[in-house]
């Protein structure tokens, strides 16, 4: 049963990708909902059981349901269930393995530096923004704890967010929501499925140091 929740959700992910591509807010609103769900259900398989990232997923889909909203409101209520999502992947990456320290400095140095970039353009946006952008700093410096694909799921995430920053600073890239949404879903592929190869003995030592390699 594990391969027909991928294969479904390669199917929804083309799907909103076309409808992200033609602007269509009906087909987004058919598949965006989906896709953390069908992931939560491979999950689910692999795993049997509810942790972190489950729940964080969960709160993924919420997010995604309220970025469908038009208006500040439902933007911050997204920003918010996705604020969840980060502590709860968060928790998850910690608890299975320390991060290298290098790759922490890192991430929160480009916390630092975005957000003083940003700073000026983001309005009433700056203090929930910078919030938010620490925890998902501190996820995807996390995730290097776990394995490169998480890694890579968790430098995707980040990358997808930046964009969505960039554009309420005012700066608009062509393509920018085709952009957003295919690292968005890659991250979310990443991080799940490389979860699911994670060795579950690891969560019981916290203290363990060192990328696995899956």
């Amino acid at each position: 049963m594990r391969r027909p929740w991928l294969l479904l959700f390669g199917a929804v992910a083309a799907i909103e990708l076309a409808g992200v591509a033609v602007d269509s807010t009906a087909i987004q609103w058919l598949t965006k909902p989906l896709l953390a769900p069908l992931l939560l259900a491979y999950l689910w398989d692999r795993r049997r059981r509810v942790d972190p990232v489950a729940v964080g997923l969960v709160a993924a889909t919420a997010g995604d349901v309220a970025l469908l909203v038009p208006g500040q409101a439902a933007f911050l209520a997204g920003m918010g269930c996705f604020l969840v999502t980060q502590l709860a992947f968060l928790t998850a990456f910690v608890r299975h393995r320390r991060p290298p320290a290098p790759a922490m400095l890192a991430y929160v140095a480009l916390w630092a530096v975005a957000n003083a970039l940003l700073w000026g353009a983001l309005g009433p946006l700056r203090l929930p923004v910078l919030g938010y952008s620490l925890a998902l700093s501190l996820m995807a410096a996390a995730a290097t704890g776990v394995s490169r694909r998480v890694a890579a799921g968790g430098a995707l995430f980040l990358g997808s967010d930046l964009l969505i920053g960039l554009d309420a600073a005012g700066v608009h890239l062509p393509g920018h929501g085709l952009l957003v949404m295919t690292t968005y879903i890659a991250a979310l592929l990443l991080i799940t499925t490389g979860w699911a190869a994670a060795p579950t003995t690891a969560d019981r030592h916290p203290s363990a140091i060192g990328p696995a390699l899956a």
